[in-house]
């Protein structure tokens, strides 16, 4: 990765439709969900090439908006071992508010999945919406922020890596430790916590119990996508009624096959292609009682 004042050369560019909401978006449906998309793209000629991949997979775009703002980018760095950093240019990302949500969409029939390459405070307020309302709410903290009570509060399912973790275990005064904090976390606002660890698999807590699933060996490509895949197919197993071990295993399945594959949406699978892993990664999941 380029270092400051650094130019490397790299050996290749693509141009892939991306960004949190649609990429989780996308990976619902793929794993099976009804969806709509409720966001905001500008009216220049990135807009259709980004909304071209949930469109076609039958993602409901009704309610994305198109705005007097450039459609937002993300810049991505891949190295040889698939890793990646990603600078994200927020553009007409950063006028979506909870208004665009229509009440119709939350009700205890609906799961809202949330992240935050939309403002903080419209994902607050369509969160305390949703959640009074009744629908499920998922929320992704990334890019990593400081999150209110207020917000987790609202939340039933909270995913983050093990750098989005730490920063909120620092805002909140929650433990480092990614098993202690799911736990802490889950105490504390009565919701499930995910932390996911890469190549060290996922923990996870909620009330009844505590959850490690293990990393699937694949050969990683590309990372890219890999976090929102995860998402995606979580919600989707969530929202049919699933169990929290099974949605995990699907997320952490669809997460691992999208390592598999270079870009961002071109990576995310349907769900046939991932079922048998998630079943081994279910198998192999350790669950503890605490109840």
């Amino acid at each position: 990765m380029p270092r400051e004042g650094e130019t490397q050369r790299a050996s290749a560019y693509a141009v892939h439709p991306g960004g949190k909401g649609a990429n989780q978006a996308l990976a619902a449906s793929r794993a099976g969900a009804r969806v709509v998309l409720a966001g905001a793209v500008g009216r220049d000629a990135m807009a259709d090439a980004a909304l071209a991949l949930v469109r076609a997979a039958g993602v409901d775009i009704d309610a994305v908006a198109r705005v007097d703002a450039p459609t937002g980018l993300a810049l991505i760095h891949v190295d040889a071992q698939g890793r990646n950093a990603i600078t994200i240019v927020p553009g007409a990302n950063a006028t979506v508010h909870a208004a665009m949500l229509a009440d119709r969409d939350l009700d205890g029939r609906t799961t809202l999945v949330l992240q935050l390459e939309i403002p903080l405070d419209e994902v607050t307020s369509a969160a305390r919406r949703a959640d009074a309302r009744g629908a499920l709410v998922v929320l992704n903290a990334a890019p990593a922020a400081a999150l209110s009570a207020d917000l987790l509060d609202a939340v039933d399912v909270l995913v983050v890596n093990v750098h989005e973790a730490a920063t909120v275990a620092r805002a909140a005064s929650l433990p480092a430790d990614p098993a202690a904090f799911c736990v802490a976390a889950a105490n504390r606002h009565a919701l499930a916590a995910i932390v996911t660890l890469g190549a060290d698999g996922v923990v996870a807590a909620d009330a009844t119990g505590s959850y490690r699933l293990p990393a699937a060996h694949v050969d990683v490509v590309d990372t890219t996508a890999a976090g929102d895949a995860f998402v995606g197919a979580l919600a989707a197993a969530l929202d049919r009624g699933d169990s929290l071990a099974d949605a995990l295993a699907d997320g952490a399945a669809a997460g691992s096959y999208a390592c598999t594959q270079p870009g961002a949406q071109p990576s995310i699978a349907p769900r046939e292609r991932w079922r048998e892993l998630a079943r081994d990664l279910r198998a192999a999941a350790t669950v503890e009682s605490r109840r």
